[in-house]
């Protein structure tokens, strides 16, 4: 179900934020200065990000991503969106391991995802696992692509030749 009189925002911990009213992407770059913002309808695997400029307001009904900025001039891998899928997922069908904790503050919705196979315990530990962009690489992706791509360099090899003097000696010795 699609809420079009908010906006979501999936910050670099996992936390994910609704916002009822008109946030500007400055506003939230300032929470997170070491990170840029980009849209989920603008990710495409095998191209680049598109990050959001510091002026611009957020649409409500789309959902909005952090990633870490040194990620701003790479490609978007096919783990960066599967870390997204599997989270929206699990929120989306409702998965039973999923513990989902609704808070809200000046007007801001806070939800976390948790895992009931990560090590949360009421009573005994109080930390809550969330998604982190953090250990995505480009490696996943990458193998599966060079498998298919191959270079367009061609290969250069050595022309052995024969020195002149000894065309010569063949040519006489015939």
């Amino acid at each position: 179900m699609k809420n079009t009189r908010s906006t979501r925002v999936i910050f670099p911990t996992g936390e994910v934020k609704q916002y009822k009213e008109q946030v500007n992407v400055a506003e939230l770059m300032i929470e997170c200065p070491t990170n840029f913002l980009t849209n989920s309808k603008s990710l495409h695997i095998g191209r680049r990000f598109s990050p959001l400029g510091a002026d611009e307001e957020l649409e409500f009904g789309n959902l909005y991503i952090f990633f870490p900025m040194r990620r701003l001039n790479s490609v978007v891998t096919p783990a960066d969106v599967a870390a997204l899928f599997n989270m929206t997922a699990k929120r989306i069908c409702g998965i039973k391991d999923s513990i989902s904790c609704d808070d809200s503050v000046d007007g801001v919705e806070v939800k976390d995802l948790v895992s009931c196979d990560s090590t949360y315990d009421v009573g005994v530990n109080n930390e809550v696992s969330r998604l982190s962009l953090e250990g995505f690489e480009i490696e996943l992706g990458f193998r599966n692509r060079l498998s298919y791509c191959r270079s367009k360099k061609p290969i250069l090899e050595t022309i052995n030749e024969e020195p002149i003097w000894l065309r010569v000696k063949k040519s006489e010795s015939k």
